[in-house]
């Protein structure tokens, strides 16, 4: 079965998710095979939204860096600018843990639908590493410049109700598939060559800043990806233990 499912749901809406259950971890092939499906829709006429969302336990627990060195920290990251890229608006339904580069993937989305008790988490610093994805961009712009750094420097997570209230996600409901299909659906209803334009206009600044980022975030974390420190954040979350940090 494909790591990534896409079709149609509903009158000018189409549906993409992830299937690697139960936790969607998403590596080089997974995040190349979601941007060629998302982006296939940006010549399809009769797709208006998409509705991002995953099987399983969690919307997406993060990227698998088993085996990733510094070119393939790059080879990702062309993938998620790609991810950035599209004509299409796009509503991701949130569920389970959104850690990581998960959280990244959920910030890459024009809106989130979230459970009450989704977890959206910054984690890197807690692994010893630094963030990624687009992170520098999407999180103030969505949270503002201090709130972000908070959710940088201390890695807690922030359920679904507190990530409405403080503007990490637009809805909460217990159902974020439905919910997620209704709004696409809203938004769908609009003019269909109207809405690629105003998407255009609006992430423009957005997509460029996130290029540039891409490039620097994957700079900084080349720099930890050794470190005994990393070896230990990624230890101590394995073994569920708190990380015994060295500066080293």
């Amino acid at each position: 079965m494909s790591d990534v499912f896409s079709k149609r749901v509903a009158d000018r809406v189409a549906l993409l998710e992830l299937r690697r259950p139960p936790h969607n971890f998403v590596d080089e092939a997974v995040l190349t095979d979601l941007a060629d499906a998302l982006l296939a829709y940006d010549d399809d006429d009769d797709v208006s939204c998409v509705v991002l969302a995953a099987q399983g336990k969690h919307f997406c627990a993060g990227v698998d860096l088993r085996g990733i060195g510094v070119a393939g920290i790059r080879r990702f990251y062309r993938q998620a600018l790609r991810i950035f890229s599209g004509r299409k608006p796009v509503v991701a339904a949130v569920h389970g843990a959104a850690v990581g580069g998960g959280l990244g993937l959920a910030m890459a989305a024009d809106f989130r639908v979230a459970t009450p008790d989704a977890r959206l988490t910054a984690n890197f610093a807690r692994l010893g590493f630094h963030h990624g994805f687009g992170l520098s961009v999407t999180l103030p712009r969505a949270v503002g410049h201090q709130r972000a750094l908070e959710l940088l420097y201390t890695g807690r997570s922030v359920g679904g109700t507190e990530a409405v209230e403080v503007g990490l996600c637009d809805r909460v409901s217990d159902d974020p598939r439905g919910v997620a299909i209704a709004f696409a659906s809203e938004i769908a209803a609009s003019a269909p060559l109207s809405l690629p334009a105003i998407r255009s206009t609006m992430r423009r600044q957005m997509v460029a800043e996130v290029s540039a980022a891409l490039d620097i975030e994957a700079n900084a974390q080349a720099a930890l990806l050794g470190t005994a420190d990393f070896a230990e954040g990624i230890a101590a979350s394995v073994e569920k233990r708190p990380p015994r940090f060295t500066s080293s």
